[in-house]
């Protein structure tokens, strides 16, 4: 089956989202979505978008910020960009039906969290990223020019390798034509062609054991522009939220918000006594990643399996009124966190690298735009500012569409993409197979690759892990299409690159946190692959 649109959108949260309705008055626009369409990282994002609102805080403060948490390894330039039009973008949430929390005056009630020196994210309690997917999904719903493709899985990109041309990673004139998409219900692959593609996949969270990200964050987008031949960049910097919900044998892992600790919770050993004044002066609102492994240290010092943060102190009613989600879910564990510590440990959570793309979001394969954590826009640096993602996802979606609607008007379909061929394969009928090479690979990547590496370490998750890519793509290459090999090889694509950069960087800097070398480097590196 063959379909045409003009814009594909792979990928339904806050990026994904947001670059559909923007464009669809101007053509045909599908969203390809794994899930449900309402199933997005987005979805979980509890602390709230960041962007500069009222007197004292100026775009400046938060453009340093944020050059702050990446530790200098940021573009400049991409960073002003997101910073001074973050009030904007922002607004139009807001004039699309989102509902941010206001004081009793009418003015937004700001929260601050780790790394900020103002009070500037806007949040609806602690479950904001929910708020803005329901309100860009009933406005994507409402519009006649978006289909949205609901259990559907996107698995490769289609480029002129589909018509038997050899195309070289990172050389000039690679085009993508659209995307191969499983229906799994069916079973029936589609070849949809499309004038723009768009990848808002999100996160890969999954590459590892503990992640606070949904079952969905499989680095789908980026390892398709990877084995298309694009330009993947800082996959080494790989952001462990330093405060999940320590619950034995729940996946994904419950995130407790940073907002938490902004407003006034504290970290402590499991005895009960504070530790961040020895790592950082602003102690436990200090950037992710010191606060990570300043946790991951204890942790190992004490043979302990978690910390706690601390929250009994603040004021009972305010506490329920700004957390409800957090309070709940830790009464189902029976955790009062009114009156109990809550037990907490560090979980894969953002990816800071991805596809490389320029200020327009325009990947290095023309007519392929990404946006959102499967885009490496030069933001983040070494390490993600806190909140800092919903805005850059609502800032380079609304670039790739102005940039998009220009160059859809000189672009024609490419008729010749063949469908998709699965002559001689077979159904595979031992899925332990695929369950149990995915075990293999996040522990693997976890004992590995995790927050604190060495030379060593990372040789040895290489070693075993090109054994899994062998048999994976001998199992994929005789086996009827599935969502779960697909996702395997995604995953294992994933770990390929953030083992290969993180031994390219000889050096330790924000994400990445090497043994065998400790300090920054004299210079910066550009860690482009």
């Amino acid at each position: 089956m063959q379909k045409k649109v003009d814009f594909l959108v792979i990928g339904s949260g806050i990026a994904g989202l947001s670059f559909a309705i923007k464009v669809a008055d101007h053509g045909k626009v599908c969203i390809v979505t794994k899930d449900k369409v309402e199933e997005t990282a987005t979805k979980y994002a509890q602390g709230g978008i960041a962007a500069v609102m009222y007197p004292p805080d100026t775009h400046e403060k938060h453009i340093r910020d944020t050059l702050i948490a990446g530790d200098d390894l940021n573009n400049e330039e991409i960073v002003r960009i997101t910073i001074t039009e973050s009030t904007d973008r922002v607004q139009e949430l807001i004039d699309w039906g989102t509902e941010f929390d206001k004081e009793a005056s009418g003015k937004y009630e700001l929260a601050k969290e780790g790394g900020h020196s103002e009070f500037r994210v806007l949040h609806h309690k602690d479950s904001t990223g929910a708020e803005i997917v329901r309100a860009l999904v009933k406005k994507a719903q409402n519009h006649p020019n978006i289909e949205i493709l609901e259990n559907h899985f996107a698995i490769e990109v289609l480029t002129q390798h589909q018509l038997g041309m050899g195309v070289s990673r990172g050389t000039a004139g690679i085009q993508c034509y659209g995307a191969y998409v499983l229906s799994p219900d069916s079973g029936e692959v589609m070849t949809i062609l499309s004038k723009i593609t768009l990848l808002a996949t999100g996160g890969a969270g999954n590459v590892y054991n503990t992640t606070t990200n949904p079952d969905i964050a499989t680095g789908d987008g980026v390892a398709m522009a990877f084995r298309a031949k694009g330009i993947i960049e800082n996959m080494e910097f790989v952001q462990f939220h330093p405060t999940s919900l320590y619950n034995a044998n729940e996946r994904p892992s419950f995130l407790i918000t940073e907002a938490l600790r902004g407003f006034g919770a504290i970290l402590k050993t499991r005895k009960g006594v504070e530790f961040m004044q020895k790592y950082d002066e602003r102690e436990s609102l200090a950037p992710r990643d010191i606060v990570a492994r300043a946790i991951d240290t204890e942790m190992k010092l004490s043979g302990d399996e978690y910390v706690y943060l601390d929250a009994r102190h603040l004021n009972k009613n305010d506490l329920i009124e700004h957390f409800p989600t957090i309070y709940a879910k830790c009464l189902t564990i029976g955790i009062d966190i009114t009156k109990d510590m809550i037990p907490v440990v560090p979980a894969a959570h953002y990816m800071c690298g991805g596809i490389k793309v320029d200020k327009n979001a325009r990947s290095s394969i023309e007519n392929l735009f990404a946006s959102g954590e499967c885009a490496s826009t030069g933001l983040h640096g070494a390490n993600r500012l806190a909140s800092n993602s919903l805005l850059e996802s609502a800032v380079f979606s609304h670039r790739a569409a102005m940039d998009a609607l220009e160059k859809v008007k000189s672009i024609s379909y490419c008729e010749k993409i063949p469908d998709w061929d699965a002559e001689g394969t077979v159904l595979n009928e031992e899925m332990i197979l695929i369950t149990q090479t995915t075990r293999e690979l996040q522990s693997i990547m976890s004992n590995y690759v995790g927050i604190v590496r060495s030379d060593l370490r990372l040789q040895r998750a290489l070693d075993r892990l090109e054994i899994i890519y062998r048999e994976t793509e001998e199992l994929y290459n005789k086996s009827i299409i599935s969502v779960q090999i697909c996702e395997l090889r995604n995953l294992i694509n994933i770990a390929y690159l953030i083992i290969k950069m993180a031994q390219l960087r000889k050096e330790s800097r924000g994400l990445h946190y090497s043994i065998d070398y400790p300090e920054k480097a004299p210079m910066k590196m550009n860690s482009r692959r």
